[in-house]
């Protein structure tokens, strides 16, 4: 397993709120769902992404943005336009404080507002992950708030595009299945660009694995976490000296082998936590921990709280907050990557 199937592996979207927007100008929204994760797309005509204290970043068709929460953004047609209409926790619209969810509707899946005699409405497409869960919390702690991907960078994300825009105005059962996958399928695309990317500023732990030999080192542990590593046993596995497998590890990543594996078991224990059905011991034996007073040990140190308080606290969140409090995060994220094609 590659350590970005290690991230996205888990619970994939559910109920996902898809949406296509159909507006004329001028129009601007603005969103503070604190949602923990959106792609957006335009269909027909350009828009303007504003993240809070950051630089707008022009969509033109086809392009696609992932926008990272819990923090705020502005959507417009074009600088200067006015975003009245505010969509909140739960993609419930307002403007000036009164619901207008009902009396703009335009059918299925689909919400807007246009002038008679506008031909050329712009038209955006956006799907929205609900709850943190839903995403690798690993990841999203390292993903820049805004990254877009021009149009025409990759055949098979352009072609997921259009069969989001085809299905989410169909009325079938099982439908909301079929725009979750679809959903999945195109934050991955878009992630496999920015990982590919030299200047896209993803972390080095994610582009070693690229790297012949850290790359099957970092899918060891990722594979196996529970499993007794030492640099020794790993390198022997990867077929190379334990020195050789060490320097090049740590140069690549940013941290020693042991070092990873320490922090990944760790963000491992964060997320199985959440779950109430195991035990702290239960967990300890999943992530490499030879009992539950040895996982709570290292928890505290590194994390400051106990396996515990982390259960209590996670238990206690509103679950679309954006990136958990808990999360490793090992380096800054830039704010705003444009990815070329």
């Amino acid at each position: 397993m590659d350590t970005l199937t290690g991230l996205l592996d888990g619970p994939k979207a559910r109920g996902a709120f898809v949406l296509r927007s159909v507006l004329s100008a001028p129009w601007g929204l603005r969103i503070e769902d604190r949602a923990p994760l959106s792609v957006i797309t335009m269909l027909e005509g350009e828009a303007w992404i504003l993240p809070d204290g950051g630089e707008p970043v022009r969509i033109r068709p086809g392009d696609l943005a992932l926008v990272r929460g819990p923090e705020s953004y502005t959507i417009v047609d074009a600088p200067g336009s006015t975003a009245d209409i505010v969509i909140g926790p739960g993609q419930g619209c307002s403007r000036d404080g009164v619901s207008v969810a009902t009396s703009m509707a335009l059918g299925v899946r689909t919400w807007g507002e246009t002038r008679p005699g506008d031909e050329r409405p712009s038209v955006l497409l956006s799907g929205t992950y609900l709850a943190e869960h839903e995403i690798g919390r690993r990841l999203l702690a390292h993903l820049p708030t805004l990254l877009v991907r021009p149009a025409g960078a990759n055949t098979t994300v352009d072609t997921l595009v259009r069969l989001l825009a085809t299905e989410v105005t169909r009325a079938e059962p099982g439908q909301e299945v079929v725009l979750d996958r679809l959903l999945d399928l195109l934050v991955v695309g878009i992630l496999r660009g920015w990982l590919a990317a030299p200047d896209g500023g993803a972390p080095a732990w994610l582009r070693a694995q690229h790297d012949e030999v850290v790359g099957p080192a970092l899918r060891l542990l990722h594979d196996d976490p529970a499993r007794p590593w030492t640099v020794a046993t790993l390198a022997t596995e990867v077929g190379v000296s334990r020195a050789g497998l060490a320097r090049r590890f740590t140069a690549l990543v940013g941290e020693p082998p042991m070092g990873y594996l320490a922090n990944w078991r760790l963000a491992l224990a964060a997320d199985l936590l959440r779950d109430p059905e195991l035990t702290v011991a239960a967990v300890a034996r999943r992530v490499g921990y030879g009992d539950a007073f040895a996982l709570s040990t290292a928890f505290k140190r590194v994390r400051g709280l106990t396996p515990q308080e982390h259960r209590r606290l996670a238990a206690s969140a509103p679950e679309a907050t954006g990136v958990s409090e808990a999360t490793e995060v090992t380096q800054p994220s830039p704010n705003t990557v444009v990815l070329a094609v």
